[in-house]
Parts: C-alpha cells; structure tokens; sequence
C-alpha cells in the first residue's frame, strides 16, 4: 500500500478574529465551514433563515453570545456577518443589476 505524508504541504493556520468594541470574536475559517457558507449565501436573495444558518456556522458559541450581549440592530448584524464572510472567502462581488 502506497502512503503519502502530505502534512508539510497544508497550512494549519488559526481562526481569524473580528474586533468590535474591542472585544475579538473568532470566525470560524476552516473549509467545510466555508463552503457550507458559501453555498447558503450564494443564494440570489439570502433570507433571514439563510442569514441565521450563516450566523451560527460562522461564529462560535462564545462568540455569538458576545454578539448577542451588544444588542445590535439587523443591519448591524447583516454587517457583521458580511465582514465575517468577507474575512473567511474574501469580497463577495455583488451581482451586477
């Protein structure tokens, strides 16, 4: 049986972190997260419950409380969430209309 070590070739790089008000919020970056992601926002017109379902996969639980505890309105959040993607897959181009 043939084996390959392919352990130097892969990055193991840590979560990126959003900083709001000073507190840092960790974005989960690794890949099944961000195609999962990537596939719900890839959606013509992502609803609240695609917005939610990206919420949830992006953000750890410590994090997300810490969102929640700022209280911030939904286009706030909406922003949070675009930065957060944004951080993860670079821009998302915005469909030309």
């Amino acid at each position: 049986m043939r084996k390959i070590d392919i352990t130097e070739k892969l990055s193991f790089e840590e979560n990126p972190e959003l900083v709001i008000k000073g507190k840092e919020l960790t974005v989960n970056s690794d890949a099944p997260t961000v195609l999962r992601v990537m596939g719900i926002m890839g959606e013509d017109n992502p609803g609240v419950k695609e917005i939610l379902q990206a919420y949830n996969l992006i953000f750890p639980e410590d994090a997300r409380k810490t969102i929640d505890d700022m209280k911030l309105s939904l286009a706030d959040l909406i922003t949070v969430i675009r930065e957060a993607i944004n951080l993860i897959v670079g821009d998302i181009p915005e469909k030309e209309q």
